[in-house]
């Protein structure tokens, strides 16, 4: 089994995650062996990721940065799809924080990166906006010799 995780934007277009998702199934559907899927299930990205995991018959597993994630940070229309992932996920693992924060996402990054083979980033080239974003996980995961594939589709575009 191949581990792989994700990173990305939350704030992709309907039409970007459409290019997004046939992306992320295409590429789990070439890996030999099977897949294990690891996603903070965040809006957008890591959701898609989540989805194409499962839709291609990987395993799943779920890191939440803080113990009230779900209740401070899931918005009330990513809900259903957040607490169905959750539910098909074969681990949950919550980051020993009470409060989501900037310190809470950088320990899950931290808690994806040093689980997986692979790390796949649905990132638009562009520089984080604040510690913990997509690049700067992109840029760690490189650091540390972690293989990273970029996806951004021709024509995508975040809202």
């Amino acid at each position: 089994m191949v581990r792989i995780g994700v990173t990305g934007h939350m704030d992709l277009t309907a039409d970007t995650a459409e290019l997004v998702s046939q992306a992320l199934r295409s590429r789990l559907r070439e890996v030999d062996g099977g897949v294990v899927g690891v996603s903070c299930v965040a809006r957008g990205a890591d959701s898609l990721f989540a989805e194409a995991v499962l839709d291609v018959g990987g395993s799943l597993e779920v890191v939440l940065p803080s113990r009230d994630y779900r209740a401070s940070k899931v918005k009330a229309d990513h809900v259903e799809q957040f607490d169905a992932l959750v539910a098909k996920a074969d681990r949950v693992r919550v980051m020993d924080f009470d409060h989501a924060g900037r310190e809470a996402y950088v320990a899950a990054n931290e808690a994806v990166l040093s689980s997986i083979d692979e790390l796949v980033a649905v990132w638009d080239g562009q520089p984080s906006a604040g510690a913990g974003g997509t690049a700067d996980v992109v840029e760690e995961a490189r650091s540390r010799g972690l293989p990273v594939l970029v996806i951004w589709p021709e024509g995508a575009a975040r809202e």
